[in-house]
């Protein structure tokens, strides 16, 4: 029986021959992905999909707005060329165990020009609302998530949140087709913001948690999240 998984999985095996065989050199964009696609008989969705398990791997890098870049081939052991494509409920599960813990350490530590970074990707996501422009509006919601990754001062955090971001990008075809919750996205990130401007770790978590819950139901996603009180 063949599944998706195993489609995708096929994908990858013939992406990384490709890239072993040095058809695609380091520094080079890959072909457009509706382009590859057609060109070799694939579904886009599978192919993102692929993408995303070597960008786990180190081997390629989705740039915004240009395309997908080849890195330098990390020494990656063989045991680890199948990565599990994560669904969005495994998305938003990782999402909702590390963000919330994340801003509430933001909050503690971070500068004012730290705080106007964040204002200013808020203030893209704006513009895109008002633009009515889906792509540029998904953009700017995975760029703030980013931005706030790369604030963390914990050297573990930073190594963790590399896959908290790629797992984010893979939910990005949801965030553009439904642009109608921008402006549901924008307002619970200006919460967050305000609580890490005011530098209220409580409240920065609770926000954050707030807009994963919602996000979940606004994918469709019912999340099963662990009882937070202690059973005495």
């Amino acid at each position: 029986m063949i599944t998706s998984r195993t489609v995708v999985d096929s994908i990858v095996e013939k992406l990384r021959s490709a890239l072993a065989q040095g058809q695609w050199r380091s520094g080079e964009m890959l072909p457009g992905q509706r382009e590859l696609a057609e060109q070799w008989g694939i579904s886009r969705p599978s192919l993102r999909e692929a993408i995303i398990v070597l960008e786990t791997q180190g081997l390629l890098r989705t740039m915004p707005g240009k395309g997908v870049v080849v890195l330098d081939a990390p020494s990656v052991p063989a045991a680890q060329g199948n990565v599990a494509v994560a669904s969005l409920e495994h998305v938003l599960q990782l999402r909702y165990s590390l963000e919330p813990f994340i801003v509430g350490l933001v909050a503690q530590a971070i500068s004012s020009k730290e705080v106007g970074q964040l204002r200013l990707i808020l203030m893209d996501m704006r513009e895109a609302l008002d633009a009515s422009d889906s792509e540029a509006g998904a953009n700017a919601y995975i760029a703030f998530h980013e931005e706030l990754f790369t604030l963390t001062s914990n050297p573990i955090f930073q190594n963790v949140v590399q896959q908290t971001s790629i797992a984010l990008k893979q939910s990005a075809d949801m965030l553009r087709n439904s642009p109608e919750h921008l402006a549901e996205r924008l307002e619970e990130n200006e919460a967050v913001v305000r609580a890490i401007r005011n530098k209220n770790s409580a409240v920065a978590s609770a926000a954050m948690r707030r807009h994963i819950l919602m996000e979940g139901a606004r994918m469709g996603v019912q999340l099963n999240i662990p009882d937070e009180q202690p059973v005495l």
